[in-house]
């Protein structure tokens, strides 16, 4: 959110016109670069929350409410990337970068319920298995 709150501020938006790359594929020009690094930080910080849902769902011991705040981040990341490309498409349509940043903000949550529910439940965890 940080990254893309700076590409925002700064006008960058439609610096890299292309999408999912930019012009030049992987590997970026100088006036690519902020953007792409926005892109990057994007799709790792989502394959991530992606791999942790499906390590939720597979594990036994997962908690109800880790399953359901990491499945609606996965939900929530994909969603974000759909309106990535379509701010882009759509050369920075006002009310779609504001659902951009709404979808940002919800995403944030669910990322933050899922790690206070892993700590939480793994100290309780802990207590139970110590008595």
């Amino acid at each position: 959110m940080f990254v893309g709150g700076y590409v925002s501020a700064a006008g960058l938006g439609l610096t890299c016109p292309d999408w999912p790359l930019c012009p030049n594929g992987l590997l970026p020009d100088d006036e690519y670069f902020i953007e792409w690094m926005h892109r990057l930080i994007a799709a790792t910080t989502g394959a991530l929350i992606i791999a942790t849902t499906v390590g939720a769902w597979i594990s036994k011991d997962s908690y109800l409410k880790i399953k359901i705040t990491s499945a609606l981040a996965t939900v929530f990341v994909i969603t974000q990337i759909t309106l990535g490309a379509l701010v882009i498409d759509m050369k920075l349509h006002a009310v779609l970068v504001a659902i951009h940043l709404g979808i940002g903000v919800l995403l944030f949550a669910m990322v933050l319920l899922t790690t206070l529910f892993a700590f939480r439940m793994g100290k309780q965890k802990s207590i139970e298995t110590k008595a």
